[in-house]
Protein backbone atom coordinates (compact mmCIF):
# COMPACT_ATOMS: atom_id res chain seq x y z
CA UNK A 1 0.00 0.00 0.00
CA UNK A 2 1.45 3.29 -1.10
CA UNK A 3 2.03 5.49 1.69
CA UNK A 4 0.30 8.65 0.59
CA UNK A 5 -2.95 6.32 0.81
CA UNK A 6 -2.08 5.67 4.32
CA UNK A 7 -1.84 9.35 5.07
CA UNK A 8 -5.02 9.78 3.58
CA UNK A 9 -6.42 7.29 5.45
CA UNK A 10 -4.88 8.96 8.60
CA UNK A 11 -6.14 12.39 7.73
CA UNK A 12 -9.35 11.20 7.15
CA UNK A 13 -9.53 9.39 10.17
CA UNK A 14 -8.58 12.58 11.84
CA UNK A 15 -11.90 14.00 10.64
CA UNK A 16 -14.14 11.04 11.14
CA UNK A 17 -13.03 11.17 14.33
CA UNK A 18 -14.39 15.00 15.15
CA UNK A 19 -17.34 14.06 12.67
CA UNK A 20 -18.91 11.45 14.41
CA UNK A 21 -18.09 13.36 18.17
CA UNK A 22 -20.37 15.90 16.52
CA UNK A 23 -22.93 13.59 15.21
CA UNK A 24 -23.29 11.70 18.45
CA UNK A 25 -23.42 14.83 20.44
CA UNK A 26 -26.55 16.16 18.17
CA UNK A 27 -28.09 12.69 17.87
CA UNK A 28 -28.32 12.25 21.70
CA UNK A 29 -29.49 16.30 22.09
CA UNK A 30 -32.43 15.47 19.23
CA UNK A 31 -33.31 12.81 21.78
CA UNK A 32 -32.82 15.54 24.44
CA UNK A 33 -34.88 17.89 23.01
CA UNK A 34 -37.83 15.23 22.13
CA UNK A 35 -37.84 14.55 25.84
CA UNK A 36 -37.95 18.55 26.55
CA UNK A 37 -40.91 19.24 24.25
CA UNK A 38 -42.54 15.86 25.44
CA UNK A 39 -42.50 17.19 29.31
CA UNK A 40 -42.54 20.86 28.32
CA UNK A 41 -38.87 21.77 30.13
CA UNK A 42 -36.26 23.02 28.32
CA UNK A 43 -33.47 21.60 31.23
CA UNK A 44 -34.00 18.37 29.63
CA UNK A 45 -32.40 19.78 26.49
CA UNK A 46 -29.94 21.11 28.03
CA UNK A 47 -28.79 18.41 30.42
CA UNK A 48 -28.80 15.91 27.37
CA UNK A 49 -26.43 18.74 25.35
CA UNK A 50 -24.33 19.13 28.32
CA UNK A 51 -23.99 15.66 29.16
CA UNK A 52 -23.33 14.45 25.94
CA UNK A 53 -20.19 16.99 25.27
CA UNK A 54 -18.58 16.16 28.84
CA UNK A 55 -19.25 12.47 28.26
CA UNK A 56 -17.40 12.57 24.48
CA UNK A 57 -14.70 14.60 26.34
CA UNK A 58 -14.11 12.19 28.70
CA UNK A 59 -14.19 9.29 26.30
CA UNK A 60 -11.41 11.01 24.30
CA UNK A 61 -9.10 10.38 27.63
CA UNK A 62 -10.46 7.55 29.35
CA UNK A 63 -12.30 4.97 26.69
CA UNK A 64 -9.35 3.22 26.57
CA UNK A 65 -8.83 1.87 30.21
CA UNK A 66 -12.49 1.66 29.93
CA UNK A 67 -12.03 -0.49 27.04
CA UNK A 68 -9.08 -2.48 28.53
CA UNK A 69 -10.73 -3.01 31.99
CA UNK A 70 -14.05 -4.47 30.60
CA UNK A 71 -12.65 -7.02 28.43
CA UNK A 72 -10.36 -7.80 31.65
CA UNK A 73 -7.30 -6.93 30.21
CA UNK A 74 -3.97 -7.35 32.24
CA UNK A 75 -0.73 -5.25 31.19
CA UNK A 76 2.60 -7.70 30.91
CA UNK A 77 6.23 -7.03 30.50
CA UNK A 78 8.95 -8.45 28.44
CA UNK A 79 9.56 -11.47 31.25
CA UNK A 80 6.29 -12.40 31.34
CA UNK A 81 4.91 -12.21 27.68
CA UNK A 82 8.39 -13.07 25.87
CA UNK A 83 7.09 -14.43 22.71
CA UNK A 84 4.41 -11.49 22.29
CA UNK A 85 7.01 -8.74 23.08
CA UNK A 86 9.65 -10.44 20.86
CA UNK A 87 6.67 -10.07 18.01
CA UNK A 88 5.16 -6.51 18.66
CA UNK A 89 8.46 -4.90 19.26
CA UNK A 90 10.44 -5.50 16.33
CA UNK A 91 7.01 -5.13 14.27
CA UNK A 92 6.06 -1.41 15.88
CA UNK A 93 9.76 -0.58 15.30
CA UNK A 94 9.41 -1.37 11.44
CA UNK A 95 5.64 0.53 11.41
CA UNK A 96 7.64 3.55 12.54
CA UNK A 97 5.43 3.89 16.07
CA UNK A 98 6.01 4.12 19.38
CA UNK A 99 5.89 0.80 21.42
CA UNK A 100 2.60 0.15 22.43
CA UNK A 101 1.99 -1.11 26.00
CA UNK A 102 1.09 -4.85 25.88
CA UNK A 103 -1.76 -6.92 27.86
CA UNK A 104 -2.97 -10.45 27.96
CA UNK A 105 -6.69 -11.16 27.95
CA UNK A 106 -7.57 -14.72 29.65
CA UNK A 107 -9.89 -15.78 27.37
CA UNK A 108 -9.78 -19.46 25.02
CA UNK A 109 -11.46 -17.04 22.77
CA UNK A 110 -8.89 -16.41 19.65
CA UNK A 111 -8.94 -12.46 19.35
CA UNK A 112 -6.68 -9.38 19.80
CA UNK A 113 -7.68 -5.72 19.27
CA UNK A 114 -5.54 -2.20 19.79
CA UNK A 115 -6.67 0.97 21.41
CA UNK A 116 -5.43 4.49 22.74
CA UNK A 117 -5.96 7.96 21.24
CA UNK A 118 -3.10 7.64 19.08
CA UNK A 119 0.15 5.96 18.76
CA UNK A 120 2.02 7.76 21.30
CA UNK A 121 -1.15 6.59 23.90
CA UNK A 122 -1.45 2.75 22.39
CA UNK A 123 -2.30 -0.60 23.92
CA UNK A 124 -2.40 -3.90 22.11
CA UNK A 125 -3.90 -6.90 23.60
CA UNK A 126 -4.12 -10.67 22.52
CA UNK A 127 -6.17 -13.59 24.11
CA UNK A 128 -4.30 -16.55 25.76
CA UNK A 129 -6.44 -18.69 23.12
CA UNK A 130 -4.81 -16.28 19.99
CA UNK A 131 -1.36 -17.13 21.14
CA UNK A 132 -2.31 -20.99 21.74
CA UNK A 133 -3.24 -21.77 17.90
CA UNK A 134 -0.90 -19.28 16.65
CA UNK A 135 2.43 -19.57 15.01
CA UNK A 136 5.00 -16.70 14.65
CA UNK A 137 3.99 -16.28 10.98
CA UNK A 138 0.47 -15.86 11.99
CA UNK A 139 0.68 -14.07 15.39
CA UNK A 140 2.64 -11.54 13.38
CA UNK A 141 -0.25 -11.20 10.96
CA UNK A 142 -2.58 -10.78 13.67
CA UNK A 143 -0.15 -7.99 15.57
CA UNK A 144 0.33 -6.16 11.94
CA UNK A 145 -3.23 -5.57 11.94
CA UNK A 146 -3.50 -4.71 15.21
CA UNK A 147 -0.39 -2.24 14.61
CA UNK A 148 -2.12 -1.08 11.20
CA UNK A 149 -5.28 0.22 13.45
CA UNK A 150 -2.97 2.30 15.51
CA UNK A 151 -0.70 3.72 12.69
CA UNK A 152 -3.69 4.61 10.68
CA UNK A 153 -5.07 6.77 13.68
CA UNK A 154 -8.35 3.93 13.79
CA UNK A 155 -8.23 3.37 17.51
CA UNK A 156 -8.79 6.80 17.76
CA UNK A 157 -12.13 6.75 15.91
CA UNK A 158 -12.79 3.34 17.13
CA UNK A 159 -12.43 4.08 21.01
CA UNK A 160 -14.80 7.46 20.74
CA UNK A 161 -17.23 4.99 19.29
CA UNK A 162 -17.07 2.69 21.91
CA UNK A 163 -17.74 4.84 24.49
CA UNK A 164 -20.55 7.07 22.80
CA UNK A 165 -22.50 3.85 21.77
CA UNK A 166 -22.06 3.02 25.44
CA UNK A 167 -23.65 6.37 26.29
CA UNK A 168 -26.78 5.83 23.42
CA UNK A 169 -27.11 2.60 25.51
CA UNK A 170 -27.77 4.30 28.32
CA UNK A 171 -29.73 7.08 27.16
CA UNK A 172 -32.16 5.12 25.57
CA UNK A 173 -32.81 2.64 28.75
CA UNK A 174 -33.41 6.08 30.46
CA UNK A 175 -36.24 7.21 27.96
CA UNK A 176 -37.81 4.01 28.60
CA UNK A 177 -38.38 4.60 32.26
CA UNK A 178 -38.96 8.34 31.69
CA UNK A 179 -42.27 6.65 29.21
CA UNK A 180 -43.33 3.84 31.64
CA UNK A 181 -42.35 5.61 34.87
CA UNK A 182 -42.17 9.08 34.33
CA UNK A 183 -45.38 10.19 36.04
CA UNK A 184 -44.22 12.47 38.82
CA UNK A 185 -42.22 14.64 35.75
CA UNK A 186 -46.01 14.42 33.90
CA UNK A 187 -47.99 15.41 37.13
CA UNK A 188 -45.67 18.51 37.77
CA UNK A 189 -46.11 19.72 33.88
CA UNK A 190 -48.45 22.11 33.10
CA UNK A 191 -49.94 20.87 29.60
CA UNK A 192 -49.45 17.16 30.91
CA UNK A 193 -47.82 15.05 28.46
CA UNK A 194 -48.94 14.04 24.86
CA UNK A 195 -49.59 10.55 24.11
CA UNK A 196 -48.57 10.83 20.61
CA UNK A 197 -45.22 12.57 22.18
CA UNK A 198 -44.78 9.00 24.21
CA UNK A 199 -44.69 7.27 21.46
CA UNK A 200 -42.57 8.94 19.63
CA UNK A 201 -39.99 8.77 22.52
CA UNK A 202 -40.41 5.24 22.95
CA UNK A 203 -39.72 5.08 19.22
CA UNK A 204 -36.69 7.16 19.60
CA UNK A 205 -35.75 4.92 22.97
CA UNK A 206 -35.63 1.36 21.29
CA UNK A 207 -34.27 3.08 17.88
CA UNK A 208 -31.69 4.55 19.23
CA UNK A 209 -29.06 1.59 19.96
CA UNK A 210 -29.87 0.71 16.34
CA UNK A 211 -28.43 3.86 14.68
CA UNK A 212 -25.79 3.71 16.93
CA UNK A 213 -24.91 0.24 15.63
CA UNK A 214 -25.53 1.52 12.15
CA UNK A 215 -22.41 4.29 12.61
CA UNK A 216 -20.53 1.95 14.66
CA UNK A 217 -20.65 -0.49 11.38
CA UNK A 218 -20.30 2.02 9.14
CA UNK A 219 -17.18 3.40 10.58
CA UNK A 220 -15.45 -0.22 11.37
CA UNK A 221 -16.26 -2.64 8.38
CA UNK A 222 -13.37 -0.64 5.61
CA UNK A 223 -11.43 -0.01 8.16
CA UNK A 224 -10.81 -3.96 8.99
CA UNK A 225 -10.07 -4.50 5.08
CA UNK A 226 -7.48 -1.69 5.39
CA UNK A 227 -5.91 -3.12 8.49
CA UNK A 228 -5.62 -6.83 7.00
CA UNK A 229 -3.88 -5.46 3.80
CA UNK A 230 -1.61 -3.08 5.51
CA UNK A 231 -0.50 -6.22 7.56
CA UNK A 232 0.26 -7.97 4.31
CA UNK A 233 2.31 -4.94 3.13
CA UNK A 234 4.03 -4.31 6.72
CA UNK A 235 5.27 -8.11 6.76
CA UNK A 236 5.68 -8.05 2.70
CA UNK A 237 3.78 -10.95 2.27
CA UNK A 238 -0.32 -11.59 2.49
CA UNK A 239 -0.45 -15.44 3.17
CA UNK A 240 0.01 -15.04 6.77
CA UNK A 241 -2.60 -12.89 7.24
CA UNK A 242 -4.84 -15.06 5.33
CA UNK A 243 -3.69 -18.24 7.42
CA UNK A 244 -4.51 -16.02 10.30
CA UNK A 245 -7.59 -15.05 9.40
CA UNK A 246 -8.75 -19.34 8.12
CA UNK A 247 -7.50 -20.38 11.95
CA UNK A 248 -9.79 -17.27 13.75
CA UNK A 249 -12.77 -18.32 11.55
CA UNK A 250 -12.23 -22.42 11.82
CA UNK A 251 -11.58 -21.37 16.00
CA UNK A 252 -14.22 -18.77 16.39
CA UNK A 253 -15.57 -18.67 19.39
CA UNK A 254 -17.67 -15.63 22.03
CA UNK A 255 -15.49 -14.09 24.26
CA UNK A 256 -16.23 -14.74 27.99
CA UNK A 257 -16.41 -10.86 28.59
CA UNK A 258 -18.57 -9.57 25.94
CA UNK A 259 -19.36 -6.07 25.16
CA UNK A 260 -21.53 -4.60 22.42
CA UNK A 261 -19.84 -1.10 22.59
CA UNK A 262 -16.72 -2.40 22.06
CA UNK A 263 -17.06 -5.13 19.49
CA UNK A 264 -15.08 -2.95 16.75
CA UNK A 265 -12.32 -2.78 18.60
CA UNK A 266 -11.74 -6.76 18.45
CA UNK A 267 -9.87 -8.17 14.73
CA UNK A 268 -12.49 -11.04 15.32
CA UNK A 269 -16.45 -10.52 15.97
CA UNK A 270 -16.30 -10.84 19.99
CA UNK A 271 -20.15 -11.41 20.15
CA UNK A 272 -22.40 -14.49 20.64
CA UNK A 273 -23.75 -15.71 17.35
CA UNK A 274 -27.08 -14.58 16.58
CA UNK A 275 -29.26 -12.68 13.29
CA UNK A 276 -29.22 -9.31 14.98
CA UNK A 277 -25.08 -9.88 15.34
CA UNK A 278 -24.40 -10.74 12.09
CA UNK A 279 -27.00 -8.05 10.46
CA UNK A 280 -25.16 -5.05 12.53
CA UNK A 281 -21.61 -6.78 12.87
CA UNK A 282 -18.91 -4.20 12.53
CA UNK A 283 -16.72 -6.96 10.63
CA UNK A 284 -17.19 -7.96 7.64
CA UNK A 285 -17.30 -11.34 6.72
CA UNK A 286 -13.86 -13.35 6.85
CA UNK A 287 -14.75 -14.63 4.20
CA UNK A 288 -14.57 -11.67 1.83
CA UNK A 289 -11.51 -10.32 3.57
CA UNK A 290 -9.39 -13.18 3.00
CA UNK A 291 -10.92 -12.87 -0.97
CA UNK A 292 -9.97 -9.53 -1.01
CA UNK A 293 -6.21 -10.56 0.25
CA UNK A 294 -5.91 -13.33 -2.32
CA UNK A 295 -6.60 -10.63 -4.86
CA UNK A 296 -3.93 -8.79 -4.12
CA UNK A 297 -1.90 -11.51 -4.73
CA UNK A 298 -2.95 -12.12 -8.34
Amino acid sequence: MASNSISRQIQRNRINTIVVIVVFIVFISLIGALFAWLYNNISIFVWFFVISAAYALFQYFAAAKLALSSSGARAVGPKEAPRLYRIVEPLAQNAKIPMPQVYIVNDSAPNAFATGRDPSHAHIAATTGLLEIMDDNELRAVIGHELSHVKNYDIRINMIVFGLVALVGFIADFGLRIVFYGDNLRRNNERGASPIGAVFVLIAAVLSPIAASLIQMAVSRQREYLADMSSAHLLGRSDDMINALRKLDSHARPMQQQNVASESLYIANPLRPSILSHLFSTHPPIEARIERLENVKK
